[in-house]
C-alpha cells in the first residue's frame, strides 16, 4: 500500500443488540475524529434485523440530538463473503467495528472478518467471545491469580429445572446486596441489585430477557476503577496501559441510565485520586488480565477497588469500549498522551500488520 493512497475504513456500527443506540453514539465519534489525510470513510450500518447497509459519508444523517447517526437510508446492501475478492472485499482495506455488545463485540463479526480474510480493529475472535462472556472471563483471570469477587452462574435451562435448588445455593454462599447480570452483554443492559432473597428470581427473569446464562455475584463495596490497554505498536512488547480513571455513580450503581440517559448519572474522575502504589497494581492488573484473556488490539479493563480490604478485584473487560469523545476509553489515553485522532490511527495499524501476519502464514502443509 502506497504512502499517498488513502486507507480505506469501513466503519461498522448499529448492529441486533441492545446496545444498537449505543453503537451509533460511538460511530459518529469515530467518524468525525479519522484523520481525512490518512483514511478513506465507508460507513456500514446494520439495522435490528441484521441488514447491512452501505452508506456515504458525505450524505450521513444525525439522530434528533445530535449525538448519534441515523442508519444509512440507501437500497444498497452489501455482503461479506469468504473470500478478499467477494463484493465487500473489495470496496476497503480494514474495519473498524464499532459495534457493542452480541452480535459484534462477542466473536461473531471477529469470525466472520476471519474468514473473508478482511482486517479489523480490536481483539480477535477468541479475545473477543472470552471477553464478553462474564463467566468465562472470570475464571480466566482467577486462573491467573488475580481476586475476583463470589458468584455463581447458570444456564436458561439449569434455571427452569433447578430454581429452587440454585436459589439456596445463592442464598448459602453469596451475600447481599447481589448484582445479577445477563452474562453476555454490556453498557448494564439487563443488571439488577437485588437486597434481599424475595427480588432474587425476578432479577434472573429479567436478565434471561437478555442472554441464555445468567451470573449471580456478591456486590462489593468498591470504587469502580478502569484503565485503558492498547496493544503495543512494537509487536511482542507489553501492552501499553493507561492512566486509571474512575466512575462515580449517581445512582446506586452505574446502570444503562446512569450511562447513556441521565447526563447526571455519573461522574468521571481522571485520573483516579489513587497511590502510586495502587497506581502501579492496576496498570500491572490490566495488562495481566489482557493478555490472560487473549485480548490483541485494545481493551476497557474494569477494577473495584474494595473500600474495605484496599484489594483490587477484577470486574469485567470490554474489547469494544465505548468510543465517543467523552466515553472513558479515549478520554484515559487523551489523559496518557494520546489524542483521539491519534488513538484511531494507532488502532488501524495494529489491525493490518495482524492482518499482515496472518497473511504471511503457511496455510499447507507439504510433507518433505
Amino acid at each position: 500500500m502506497t504512502n499517498n493512497k488513502k486507507i480505506k475504513v469501513a466503519v461498522l456500527y448499529g448492529g441486533r443488540s441492545g446496545e444498537h443506540e449505543v453503537s451509533q453514539q460511538s460511530a459518529k465519534s469515530v467518524i468525525n475524529n479519522l484523520d481525512p489525510n490518512r483514511f478513506e470513510i465507508i460507513p456500514i450500518g446494520i439495522d435490528r434485523q441484521g441488514h447491512w447497509l452501505l452508506g456515504d459519508v458525505k450524505h450521513l444523517e444525525f439522530s434528533q440530538d445530535g449525538k448519534a447517526l441515523q442508519l444509512p437510508h440507501a437500497s444498497t446492501q452489501v455482503q461479506v463473503a469468504p473470500h478478499p475478492k467477494s463484493s465487500v472485499g473489495e470496496k476497503f482495506d480494514v474495519v473498524f467495528p464499532v459495534l457493542h455488545g452480541t452480535m459484534g463485540e462477542d466473536g461473531t463479526v471477529q469470525g466472520l472478518m476471519e474468514l473473508a480474510d478482511i482486517a479489523y480493529v480490536g481483539c480477535g475472535l477468541l479475545g473477543s467471545a472470552i471477553g464478553m462472556d462474564k463467566d468465562v472471563s472470570k475464571r480466566l483471570v482467577a486462573a491467573a491469580g488475580i481476586p475476583i469477587a463470589p458468584y455463581i452462574a447458570f444456564s436458561e435451562g439449569e434455571w427452569q429445572q433447578n430454581a429452587a435448588k440454585l436459589s439456596e445455593s445463592i442464598n448459602k454462599n453469596l451475600h447481599y446486596p447481589l448484582f445479577v447480570k445477563p452474562a453476555n452483554t454490556g453498557s448494564s443492559v439487563g443488571i439488577s441489585k437485588v437486597k434481599s432473597a424475595d427480588e432474587l428470581e425476578a432479577a434472573v427473569n429479567n436478565a434471561l430477557l437478555y442472554d441464555t446464562k445468567v451470573l449471580v455475584e456478591t456486590g462489593v463495596n468498591a470504587r469502580e476503577i478502569e484503565l485503558s490497554v492498547l496493544e503495543n505498536p512494537e509487536y511482542g512488547l507489553e501492552p501499553l496501559v493507561s492512566v486509571p480513571g474512575e466512575i462515580i455513580p449517581h445512582h446506586e450503581f452505574y446502570s444503562y441510565e446512569a450511562k447513556y440517559l441521565d447526563p447526571d448519572g455519573a461522574g468521571l474522575a481522571i485520573p483516579a485520586k489513587l497511590t502510586q502504589e495502587q497506581i502501579a497494581q492496576a496498570q500491572s492488573m490490566a495488562k495481566q488480565i489482557f493478555k490472560a484473556l487473549e485480548c490483541e488490539g485494545m481493551a476497557r479493563v474494569d477494577l473495584f477497588l474494595d473500600k474495605d480490604s484496599g484489594e483490587f478485584i477484577f470486574n469485567e473487560v470490554n474489547t469494544i469500549p465505548g468510543f465517543t469523545t467523552i466515553s472513558m476509553y479515549p478520554k484515559l489515553w487523551q489523559a496518557s498522551g494520546i489524542d483521539y485522532q491519534d488513538l484511531l490511527s494507532k488502532l488501524i495499524d495494529l489491525a493490518i500488520a495482524r492482518q499482515n501476519r496472518k497473511r504471511a502464514l503457511k496455510r499447507e502443509w507439504v510433507p518433505e
